[in-house]
């Protein structure tokens, strides 16, 4: 084990274009949101084991040698980690949760549950540990939060017990490991997804450990080389729906009207393919009129995604807003509300998008000024995070 204080973050993701499509078997296009979740892990001495996630109030402590005596037989597992319902009902047990903990305070802290003891198990004795994690990016938003949880958990919890490299051995600001420490952190990272979402894609962790583009695309998924930095506005409309409802009314619209639908679905395919291309001649040289075609895009994708029926009056209005100052946004997700993206191309006036962001804050909405195309997962020096991040996390 490892006795330095480790201290890890992880992006979010956003859909760039494909978002509905992707259910058909076309191209999506998802991209590391610099907006990060970040996690402090202090090696403890006091026998107990401690999680605090202050974004959603949760304070738990275990006893390790409690935690010891415990019969985790049931967390064996044969060619690769997979929890089962019946092991994630005997770990609520072991928790303390109640049986129909089924929100995100109760998934979060089984998720760390069932990677701690996998993880921690082959350890001749379990650690004692003191982890915080504190996020940037608003939970249930779609913006891959719980992957980004799972993420810098996994990578602090197997970077601990020495089952990967530590990449700021050599005292560096930032490290990244290496790829096939990657791959180990987005396998883990995907069962801890599988705690909380039951039966995730596989791409927000993908995207929150490797950071960048990653194209997906009927279950495979490629990086996409060399992106370059776009600065965006995010935007919350903070109008709650049901991802499983929406992609149930696309579904029922192709079939209602086969004809009409289904051209829909190969045009969003096209402007995802077009997106790529693009960005790929960018990330050699960008040049103005990129910028010119990157937002065509967005505004013809917008139209698309209103024509399938997941559009939303505060999604219109969030692009009625932006447009009237000049920008070009498009919803990003399931839609029915959620986030929307608008491209910010260099030489913006400052006046202006700061105009733009006051504006959507005053319809209500949460705004954030970001990049796209973020560094996946990465460990830290302290002195390296913002002040509020090292506030946070009581550094």
């Amino acid at each position: 084990m490892l006795s330095e204080v480790l201290l890890v973050s992880a992006p979010g993701k956003v859909i760039l274009h494909g978002e509905h499509a992707v259910v058909h078997g076309k191209v999506a296009l998802a991209v590391a949101l610099n907006l990060r979740t970040f996690l402090l892990l202090r090696p403890q001495s006091n026998g107990k084991l401690s999680l605090n996630l202050p974004n959603i109030g949760i304070k738990q402590v275990w006893n390790v040698a409690e935690l010891q005596l415990l019969d985790t037989s049931f967390l064996e597992h044969g060619d690769g980690p997979a929890p089962t319902p019946e092991q994630l009902e005997k770990l609520k047990k072991v928790a303390g949760l109640p049986g129909d903990c089924v929100g995100t305070e109760g998934l979060a802290v089984l998720a760390f549950l069932y990677l701690y003891l996998t993880i921690c198990r082959k350890q001749r004795t379990l650690p004692s540990l003191d982890i915080v994690v504190w996020s940037e990016l608003p939970p249930g938003a779609g913006l891959g939060s719980s992957a980004a949880y799972s993420v810098c958990l996994v990578a602090a919890l197997l970077t601990a017990c020495e089952e990967i490299t530590n990449p700021l051995k050599d005292k560096g600001a930032i490290g990244r490991w290496p790829d096939e420490d990657l791959e180990s952190i987005n396998k883990w990272a995907y069962e801890g997804e599988r705690v909380i979402h039951g039966n995730p894609s596989g791409v927000d962790n993908a995207v929150s450990t490797w950071g960048g583009a990653l194209r997906y695309q009927q279950g495979k998924m490629s990086s996409l080389k060399r992106l370059p930095a776009l600065q965006i506005l995010l935007t919350n409309t903070k109008v709650p729906r049901s991802t499983k409802a929406l992609v149930a009314g696309v579904r029922s619209r192709l079939i209602k009207f086969p004809e009409i639908v289904a051209p829909l679905l190969t045009s969003i395919d096209a402007i995802s393919l077009e997106c790529e291309r693009v960005l790929g001649e960018m990330a050699a040289a960008p040049a103005p009129e990129h910028y010119l075609v990157l937002e065509e895009l967005m505004d013809m994708n917008q139209h698309h995604l209103n024509a399938l029926g997941v559009g939303h009056t505060s999604l219109d209005q969030l692009c009625q807003v932006t447009a009237a100052h000049g920008l070009h946004s498009k919803l990003t997700g399931a839609g029915g509300g959620g986030c929307g993206i608008t491209l910010l191309k260099p030489g913006l006036e400052r006046a202006k998008v700061e105009a733009a962001k006051q504006a959507l804050t005053s319809c209500g909405f949460d705004c954030w000024e970001t990049s796209i195309g973020a560094p996946g997962v990465s460990m830290h020096s302290a002195a390296s995070v913002d002040d509020p991040v090292r506030q946070a996390l009581g550094l």
